[in-house]
């Protein structure tokens, strides 16, 4: 019938309920109509069986003569007036009619049983049985008959007495479009109540989910548990949640901490000492020792990110950052001249803590400002309601497209006539992605190199 699979639950809960009431008041409707005209045409009976009884109880027989009632129905006098009678002493199919009185508003017409009806007034002598038949100007009719003997006449008699239908269906065609409009309504009424039923008592859910958005993207720290009582045991659980999932981050925090003092304090010695006591092989410890110290950064500066990405409730404002990035890088590079024109909406936040940020950005724009020839463009803006991008340009050499995936591999140089280790984009890289980010690297109108980060944004 309908897919609801996909479909909201309000949706879902509207449709079903606007489908089971269509069908209940479909249902309901069919049935009070035929009701209507069912006790309409009971009635008419009653009156029809009158007018059968009074041309029974009437006729007299006068010498083997059958005499009719003299009766004052005035419609029954006017032609085609849509009450006739008839009194036959014989039904129909059993050796033709034999017509010994009718109403004068039957004019030149019979009323003509038909031939099933006779053969059940035969079987069931004594009883009234109501049909419908076609009458004069084939107008339809509904008809009683009864079978009956009378004392002194030697056949059976039968007395038929019928009334134009047309007004009694009029009447319930009348009483079933009532019907329907009052059905219809209603309908309407009861999937408004319906509709409102489910947006009042589905309120507390809707605050819940904007709740815990906003606890996602780090405009609250928790959830109120003033909720109904069905509700409230969810939000405890996820504020109790949320608790566990800090803890968690402490800890690994703590232990990256420890991680980190523990390594470096043996690599400084290291470094040291190779660097007092000259020759090849204090050359090839040095060097390796600076690598395992880089590594050690690298990948616990991933560890940190990834840890705090999982958190929620860190809000970091991009325009103090990329103001104090651009006076620092500026003073850095001031022998090339280099200046650094960034743009950044006020109410920008990125949606982590503060140090990844900088490490971001600072990576970033600090290899722009190296490569650059004099000019760096930085631009951060909201390219979503849960993203932002910050985009750097520099006027610098560039880079040929088949060198933009390489250049984002770790300890990766673009020349090694240049200061560095190589590993400014990849952390950048792997922090980004950390944060369920990316970045891209393009050409830029400068003429440069166009870096492209796409990160977590958080509302304000």
């Amino acid at each position: 019938m309908w897919d609801l699979s996909k479909r909201s639950l309000v949706r879902r809960l509207v449709l079903l309920a606007a489908a089971w009431n269509l069908v209940v008041l479909v249902l309901a409707g069919v049935f009070l109509t035929a009701q209507f005209r069912d006790a309409a045409i009971r009635r008419f009976d009653q009156s029809l069986a009158v007018l059968t009884d009074d041309l029974y109880a009437g006729s007299t027989v006068d010498d083997g003569v059958l005499k009719a009632p003299v009766l004052t129905d005035i419609r029954a006098t006017r032609a085609y007036s849509g009450r006739y009678w008839t009194i036959f002493d014989q039904p129909a199919g059993a050796g033709g009619l034999n017509v010994i009185e009718r109403s004068r508003s039957l004019f030149d017409s019979d009323l003509m049983i038909p031939v099933e009806q006779s053969e059940r007034l035969m079987s069931e002598p004594g009883k009234t049985l109501y049909f419908d038949l076609k009458g004069p100007q084939n107008r339809p009719l509904r008809a009683a008959a009864l079978l009956a003997r009378l004392p002194g006449y030697p056949r059976p008699v039968v007395f038929i007495a019928a009334e134009d239908r047309s007004p009694i269906d009029a009447d319930a065609d009348r009483f079933g479009r009532i019907t329907t409009l009052a059905l219809v309504i209603l309908g309407v009424g009861l999937i408004a109540a319906v509709v409102v039923q489910v947006r009042v008592g589905l309120v507390p859910l809707f605050r819940l989910r904007r709740e815990v958005a906003a606890v996602r993207r780090g405009r609250a720290e928790k959830l109120d548990v003033d909720y109904p009582e069905e509700l409230a045991p969810l939000a405890v659980e996820l504020n109790a949640l949320l608790s566990h999932n800090q803890e968690v981050v402490e800890r690994q925090r703590t232990h990256v901490g420890n991680l980190a003092h523990a390594l470096k304090t043996p690599l400084s010695v290291m470094l040291t000492e190779a660097g007092q006591q000259p020759g090849a092989l204090a050359e090839v410890v040095a060097r390796q020792a600076q690598t395992m110290r880089e590594q050690v950064d690298h990948h616990l500066r991933r560890a940190r990110a990834a840890a705090r990405s999982q958190t929620s409730g860190e809000r970091t404002p991009v325009e103090p950052i990329m103001d104090e990035l651009a006076v620092t890088l500026e003073r850095i590079f001031q022998d090339k001249g280099v200046e650094i024109d960034w743009r950044c909406p006020e109410d920008l936040c990125f949606q982590g803590e503060r140090q990844d940020f900088m490490e971001l950005a600072g990576n970033v724009m600090e290899n722009a400002g190296k490569w650059c020839k004099g000019k760096v463009r930085a631009e951060a803006v909201a390219s979503s309601p849960e993203r932002m991008t910050l985009t750097v340009d520099d006027d610098g050499p560039g880079l040929p497209p088949d060198r933009w995936i390489d250049a984002l591999k770790r300890g990766q140089r673009m020349d090694e006539h240049t200061p560095g280790s190589g590993l400014g984009l990849s952390i950048v890289d792997e922090l980004a992605r950390a944060y369920g980010g990316s970045v891209t690297l393009g050409a830029s109108p400068l003429g440069g190199l166009r870096v492209t980060l796409v990160l977590p944004r958080s509302e304000g």
